[in-house]
């Protein structure tokens, strides 16, 4: 999940000067300005990760909900409500759908500009520096992968959610770890921020390449070009939001008709966007829009998707159908196994090869529990679930996995940080 990049200025006036406070007899006859204060208030919150977690957990909760009382049958007629024009040419398209495709490609997009600003000002700008969480990053989806493939086996169709497990869900870890690690030293929160980063970048490589049944070429070519004239606008410092706004929807339009995921095009356009300095010392065109975008994304966009994703059957006999699913059964093996050997094994064999060095702050009883945390998968993990199996049913029980799973690890990361806060207590 897309997080707050550590290197953000506040945004003020040109030249640093402040704009003046307005007279007293002004404010008294606003009578809107205590609402815009708290909306701005609100908005400034949605900016930190653990906040955007909280809501999508809230909204989680409330689909859960709803799904096992006896309106049910509203919720699923939500979730398929469909609204498509047909002059859009992009075929049907439920509410369920709109979300995956248009919401989380806003959400692409804030990936895409903290990948471009770790590359440019953070931890992936050096490569020594990032040989850690980058080879852990990599780890942790290939044992996942490799785990769901083995207790899947056999089954028709499993092999194609090879992708599910593979998934971290930063909104929700960084939320987990803000509330049981209140010491948490910054270079370890870095090391998961870092690592979530990589991750977000291997899942839409593999939602590009493996999640794309057939191509149109037409609109292909042509989402490519507007994603380039995006770029070459961006080098040249055209700042115009209605340059830009426009020119994103029809790329995302090009790359949804093209049978490519759309959020492909959001994270395209989001590493485009240019986080070089201005020599006035504006913000830049990457802060200026995460500034807008994060709070919209935080509060609205993944929220929505979850809520429409989440709202799963949880009685005994749907939960009985999960653990006799092995596909679901992998998920859950994936995210709570697959990825604590990946992320832990990927950092000790790095550290053990040369390949990266383990900071003075940095421990591995730490790291295993970011490994932990790690298995924490919703966002991505449903997304791809989604694109991997059609069936309702099947799509049902790997949501049932990918929830459980989340809680799991939660609860394991939990345990390990609680005591390494005691520890630290007790040194200190």
């Amino acid at each position: 999940m897309p997080r707050q990049p550590e290197r953000r200025r506040d945004h003020q006036p040109a030249h640093g000067r402040a704009r003046p406070s307005a007279p007293r007899r002004v404010a008294a006859r606003w009578p809107f300005r205590p609402t815009v204060r708290y909306s701005r208030q609100v908005t400034q919150a949605l900016r930190t990760e653990t906040v955007g977690g909280v809501i999508m957990l809230v909204a989680a909760v409330v689909a859960l909900v709803w799904a096992n009382t006896p309106w049910a049958a509203s919720y699923a007629d939500l979730q398929k409500y469909g609204f498509s024009p047909h002059w859009l040419h992009i075929g049907h398209m439920d509410v369920q759908h709109w979300a995956s495709s248009a919401l989380l490609a806003v959400f692409f997009f804030i990936a895409g500009l903290e990948l471009r600003e770790e590359l440019t000002h953070g931890e992936l700008r050096n490569a020594r520096d990032a040989a850690l969480p980058v080879i852990a990053a990599t780890a942790g989806v290939v044992a996942p992968a490799l785990i769901f493939l083995l207790v899947s086996a056999g089954e028709p169709g499993a092999a194609r959610g090879w992708a599910v497990p593979t998934a971290t869900d930063i909104a929700f870890a960084l939320a987990v770890l803000a509330v049981t690690f209140t010491a948490c030293p910054a270079p370890l929160r870095a090391f998961l921020l870092t690592l979530a980063v990589v991750d977000d970048l291997i899942a839409i490589a593999i939602i590009a390449v493996f999640y794309t049944d057939a191509l149109e070429w037409g609109p292909l070519l042509l989402g490519v070009a507007l994603i380039a004239g995006y770029g070459l606008l961006q080098s040249r410092n055209v700042r115009s939001p209605w340059v830009y706004v426009p020119l994103a929807v029809l790329a995302w339009y090009c790359v949804q008709r093209s049978g490519i995921h759309a959020t492909v095009a959001g994270v395209a356009m989001g590493m485009l966007t240019s986080p070089h300095e201005t020599p006035d010392e504006r913000p830049t065109n990457a802060e200026r829009a995460d500034h807008v975008l994060r709070p919209f994304s935080a509060g609205f966009c993944v929220p929505v998707f979850a809520f429409l994703s989440a709202g799963v059957a949880l009685s005994g006999s749907a939960l009985g159908a999960v653990f006799g699913d092995r596909v679901a059964l992998g998920v859950i093996a994936g995210l709570v196994i697959g990825k604590f050997v990946g992320v832990l094994g990927g950092a000790w064999a790095a550290v053990r090869l040369g390949l990266a060095t383990l900071g003075e702050e940095l421990h591995w009883r730490e790291i295993a529990g970011v490994a932990m945390l790690a298995g924490v998968g919703f966002t991505v993990s449903l997304l791809i679930g989604g694109l991997a199996y059609t069936d309702p049913s099947q799509f049902e029980r790997v949501t049932t996995a990918v929830l459980i799973a989340s809680v799991l690890a939660s609860a394991a990361a939990t345990v390990v940080f609680r005591r390494r806060v005691r520890q630290r207590a007790r040194l200190d």
